[in-house]
C-alpha cells in the first residue's frame, strides 16, 4: 500500500522520535549498569537519560557545580564518563533566579539526612524550578509520580506538608511566600478556591 504525501512527511519524525527513545533507553540501562545503589540511582538516571536528549529544562552540569556534578556521578554511577553540557537548554525563566537560595534552603530543612544525593537533589530541583513546564517535566522525570517519591523520600516533612497534591512548583512556591508571611489566596480552604484546578488539576 503506497504512503500519502502526510504519511510519508510523518515517517521521518517517527523515525527520529524512536531513535532518541532508543538513545534514552540506552543511557538509562548504562547508567543503572554502573549504579552504586544509591538510594537516589533510578532517579537520577531518568533525569541524565532525558537531558542527554533534551528532554529537560535543566542548564549544564543540572545546576550544580562541576565539583558537585562530579561528586554526584563518584556516589551514583563511579566509572560512567559524562558530558557536562545537554543536546539543548529547555526554556528558563531567569526572573525566578533570586530565589535559587531559598528554594534549596526550604528542601535542606526538611532532608531526611540519608544520603548525600539529598542536597545534590534540592540544587537540581531548584535549578528546574526555573522551566516553564511543570516541575518534573522540567527535570526530565519519566513521570509526576516520579517527582512525588522523590520528594517523600528525600525532603519527607515538606512532602507531608502537601496534603492536598497540589502541583509541586507551585507548591513550594506557596511555602516561601507562607515563610514571608505572603497569603494571597483569600479562599477560606484550597476545596472552595476558584482556582482550584490550576493548582491541583492534572500534569500530564
Amino acid at each position: 500500500m503506497m504512503m500519502t504525501s502526510v504519511q510519508m512527511q510523518q515517517f521521518p519524525r517517527m523515525a527520529d522520535l524512536s531513535q532518541q527513545m532508543a538513545t534514552r533507553d540506552g543511557t538509562y540501562a548504562r547508567l543503572m549498569a554502573a549504579a552504586t545503589g544509591g538510594r537516589n540511582s533510578h532517579t537520577l538516571a531518568s533525569m541524565l537519560a532525558n537531558w542527554s536528549i533534551g528532554e529537560s529544562a535543566m542548564p549544564a552540569r543540572m545546576g550544580l557545580s562541576r565539583k558537585s556534578y562530579r561528586a554526584m556521578f563518584m556516589h551514583h554511577f563511579a566509572g560512567v564518563q559524562w558530558h557536562e553540557d545537554p543536546a539543548r537548554q529547555g526554556e528558563a525563566d531567569y526572573e525566578r533566579l533570586p530565589e535559587r537560595d531559598d528554594l534549596i534552603k526550604l528542601m535542606l530543612d526538611s532532608r531526611a539526612g540519608v544520603d548525600d544525593s539529598e542536597v545534590w537533589l534540592a540544587e537540581i530541583i531548584a535549578a528546574a524550578c526555573m522551566g516553564v513546564d511543570h516541575l518534573w517535566q522540567d527535570m526530565g522525570l519519566w513521570s509526576r509520580k516520579e517527582l512525588s517519591e522523590l520528594m517523600q523520600r528525600n525532603f519527607p516533612a515538606l512532602a507531608a506538608r502537601n496534603n492536598f497534591d497540589m502541583k509541586w512548583k507551585k507548591f513550594l512556591y506557596k511555602q516561601l511566600c507562607e515563610q514571608q508571611g505572603i497569603y494571597v489566596c483569600r479562599a477560606p480552604s484550597c476545596d472552595v478556591c476558584s482556582d482550584y484546578s490550576i493548582f491541583f488539576g492534572p500534569e500530564d
